[in-house]
């Protein structure tokens, strides 16, 4: 048998290396993925203070009875319900208090009555002193008695005020305009001189109670613009009303407080959070998209002529309307991308779908 020529051995030995390596090179150049490029965005963005906190009243009244021993006979309102200044919300029973003023008004018309006889023996006994027809004992006991009963009738007539201010308490009535939050004033209880029947919110203003490191206090002033993220994914905006005098010496945080808009009421005791908006200064951003977190450690890929990402380390900061800004790690002239960089590795080809 003829043995193969060493010129086919070594043509088949040159085919058999050959495609196993085109096929490597093949597949080594295939892309690892479709990406979209941006180049970084400078935006002029405020300073900001994250800070946490509750959502409390910007202030309460409490609404008590101002007599005592009297029976609750009507509620009018409940919790939550809105309120207008001198609206009756309790009715207390009168009927004792009634019988008091009657009373009274008796004892001030015999005040009257003892003050006219007085008045007028004291006028004749000032007509018959120059006469003489009158003894001096005599003419002093009736001014005496003139003005003992002016007095009478004037102390009768405090108490008849008195007993009238009683009346008026029995109807308790809305100190301001608010929301009430609680109530404690049961139909048929017997109340006394400073119970809590009602705790209302003032105006129905709601206000944010923020906690603030206090490294940020010296920046922090009244009227800033602060952001605050509230329930269901809403933003309120408000403005820093005040800022705490005192700082806690077990968090080393002050109270900041920030009013709300006057159409904004939210639920008061819901813990939130936000950031207060200091002086405005440049950021240089990108999609959030574009971050990619490995071992808690933020990267972009960026992008060359050659088509191959390169992965770069990154330090965040601030973040605004689905941008973060980056404060170190890339410049104004490199390319990053967008989206899908966790499954990329350092040093793929990539294929460019399009450029932002």
């Amino acid at each position: 048998m003829r043995r193969p020529s060493r010129l086919w051995v070594a043509a088949f030995v040159t085919a058999a290396l050959f495609f196993p390596l085109r096929n490597a090179l093949a597949e080594q150049a295939a892309p690892a993925l479709t990406v979209s490029l941006t180049t970084p965005a400078q935006r002029d963005w405020p300073e900001t203070v994250p800070a946490s906190g509750w959502l409390k009243p910007w202030q309460e009244a409490v609404i008590a009875s101002e007599t005592s021993g009297l029976r609750i006979t009507d509620v009018l309102v409940d919790v939550g319900s809105v309120v207008t200044e001198g609206q009756t919300l309790v009715r207390l029973s009168q009927e004792s208090v009634l019988a008091d003023l009657r009373k009274q008004e008796a004892a001030v018309a015999t005040a009257k009555a003892s003050l006219s006889k007085a008045k007028a023996n004291a006028d004749r006994a000032r007509q018959l002193q120059p006469s003489g027809a009158l003894s001096d004992e005599k003419i002093v006991e009736y001014l005496a008695d003139e003005q003992t009963a002016t007095a009478s009738l004037a102390s009768e007539e405090a108490a008849l005020d008195s007993e009238k201010i009683k009346l008026a308490q029995t109807t308790i009535t809305a100190v301001d305009d608010g929301l009430i939050t609680s109530r404690s004033a049961d139909l048929g209880a017997v109340v006394s001189a400073g119970t809590e029947l009602f705790r209302m919110v003032r105006q129905q203003r709601i206000e944010w109670q923020a906690e603030v490191s206090a490294r940020y206090l010296p920046r922090i002033s009244e009227g800033l613009s602060v952001r605050i993220d509230g329930a269901d994914d809403t933003v309120i905006e408000g403005k820093v009303r005040l800022v705490g005098p005192s700082v806690s010496t077990d968090t080393s945080r002050a109270i900041v407080y920030v009013a709300l808009p006057a159409d904004m009421r939210p639920r008061t005791g819901l813990y939130v959070t936000g950031n207060i908006e200091l002086q405005t200064s440049p950021a240089l951003t990108v999609p959030e998209t574009a971050i990619v977190f490995r071992d808690g450690i933020s990267y972009l890929f960026t992008t060359g002529e050659d088509q191959r990402v390169q992965r770069v380390r990154v330090e965040t900061g601030r973040r605004n309307n689905g941008e973060v800004e980056i404060v170190s790690g890339i410049d104004r002239s490199s390319t990053v991308v967008i989206s899908g960089g966790a499954f990329l590795s350092d040093n793929d080809l990539v294929k460019i779908a399009e450029k932002n």
